[in-house]
Order: structure tokens, then C-alpha cells, then sequence
């Protein structure tokens, strides 16, 4: 019975071995405990999108922007207090979709609003 070992997270060689608490790789050198590997290891189900205080969104909610937010080619930014429905949450660095009254479709970033 061969216990199979993760491979190495850095140069990703498949030929990792135990040592004391540790995994480390023989190709590379790399040393990293077995702790991490089952952390990364845990299924990704959904990134967890949160507000500016930590609120966790979904989609549908609505959210108040917290800061004046420049937009590119608008004469005006988008002023601090819009309130926001019905956002959709998406894979990015701008991980929300929405539209707002005045601007249309807009995507905007969880760091800059908080749930309504």
C-alpha cells in the first residue's frame, strides 16, 4: 500500500515525501506543512464576496456606495449614498454588476459599497 503524498505547490513535481510535520520536495526544496495542503485542498464552492464592514453578499442584494467613485468618460462620479438593487456577483477584481439610475450598467468593487 503506496500512500500518495500532493505535489509540490511551487514547481508542482509530483515526487513529495514526508518529513517529520512537513512535506517537502526533492526537486526544488520547497518545504510545506500538510496543514496547508488540506486547507487548499478543501473544495472552492463560491468566492465569498464582502462589503467595506465585512458583510457577506449575495446576489440580489442592495448596497449604498461609501465613497464618491470616478467613472470614466462621465461628467460626474458616482456620489456617496446611491443606493444600488439587485446587484449580480461576479468572478473579477470589480466582483459586482449592477446598474444605476443616471450611469446604466456599471461594475463596481464589494470594497466600496455596504449592504443597504
Amino acid at each position: 500500500m503506496s500512500e500518495t503524498f500532493p505535489p509540490c505547490p511551487k514547481c508542482q513535481s509530483p515526487y513529495t515525501y514526508p518529513t517529520d510535520s512537513f512535506l517537502a520536495c526533492p526537486e526544488c526544496g520547497h518545504e510545506w506543512s500538510a496543514e496547508e495542503t488540506a486547507a487548499e485542498e478543501l473544495p472552492d464552492q463560491e468566492s465569498v464576496v464582502k462589503d467595506a464592514n465585512g458583510n457577506v453578499l449575495v446576489d440580489g442584494d442592495s448596497v449604498t456606495v461609501i465613497k464618491d467613485l470616478p467613472v470614466k468618460g462621465a461628467p460626474k462620479p458616482i456620489k456617496a449614498g446611491t443606493k444600488v438593487k439587485s446587484i449580480r456577483l461576479v468572478d473579477g477584481d470589480h466582483n459586482i454588476d449592477c446598474k444605476i439610475d443616471g450611469f446604466g450598467s456599471m461594475s463596481l468593487k464589494s470594497e466600496f459599497v455596504k449592504k443597504a
